[in-house]
């Protein structure tokens, strides 16, 4: 059994192996260019903040520890189209070559929609709940931010909205390849619903209004991949739905 996997986990370090590669070339560029990065990041933050506070950083090393982390976020973040490419390629040799052809698309629309949902989460939750929880104890405390600690959840946040928008994309290949359906996805909805509660607990402050700023879309993109799943293996929902109308008339 272990003479059968050894391909499949020579393949798997190749692929890893030039995905990792690729972050550390861009990690090196983006750490020339961390400070406008870091600009870019602490925006949100500063919009929120009372005119008597500021960002500060606790420890010696903070600073250095928190360039090198925003330099690596957005290496990664410019490595996604290598990453997905390198995806598709490791799944590839367990594919129909019609259903090979669409590396291009799948790298493409899986790397739009990550940036979609980063950009979500920075123009519209991030403004939403930093604005609550700092004005939330605003009269008695005086907010001093570490940036070390804000960097770290921004990118929590970021991540995970990106992460969470590539549902649609995830969907249409696997209908395309015949694994689930628009039926498949209907019947599961309310586990989804509260699968998609506990996802954004974990990845959220704990306050209500974020994790609703991020369960609401993910509902919402829940419902379009039911969609995108009918619309991209018609035939297949087509089938099951008569074996379902045939199962019922026995």
């Amino acid at each position: 059994m272990f003479e059968e996997l050894r391909p499949h986990i020579a393949e798997l370090r190749k692929r890893l192996g030039i995905s990792l590669l690729t972050i550390i070339v861009m990690f090196f560029v983006c750490f020339h260019f961390w400070e406008p990065i870091m600009a870019w990041m602490v925006e949100p933050l500063k919009h929120a903040l009372p005119s008597a506070s500021s960002i500060i950083f606790t420890k010696v090393q903070e600073a250095l520890f928190t360039a090198l982390k925003v330099s690596f976020f957005a290496s990664f973040i410019v490595s996604l189209p290598i990453i997905f490419w390198q995806l598709w390629l490791f799944i590839s040799p367990g594919l129909y070559e019609n259903e090979k052809r669409m590396i291009l698309p799948f790298v493409f629309f899986a790397t739009i929609m990550f940036l979609v949902g980063s950009a979500f989460c920075y123009y519209v939750v991030i403004p939403f709940g930093f604005a609550f929880l700092i004005n939330f104890g605003g009269k008695l405390f005086t907010a001093l931010p570490s940036i070390g600690e804000y960097v770290s959840f921004f990118t929590k946040l970021l991540f995970g909205f990106g992460i969470a928008f590539e549902l649609p994309v995830l969907t249409f290949f696997l209908a395309k390849l015949g694994l689930i359906t628009d039926k498949t996805l209907t019947g599961y909805f309310r586990y989804a619903i509260v699968i998609i509660f506990i996802v954004s607990a974990i990845l959220t402050p704990p306050d209500a209004l974020t994790q609703l700023l991020m369960a609401g879309p993910l509902l919402l993109l829940y419902g379009f991949s039911i969609l995108v799943a009918k619309y991209a293996n018609p035939e297949k929902s087509k089938k099951k739905e008569n074996n379902d109308i045939k199962d019922t008339a026995k």
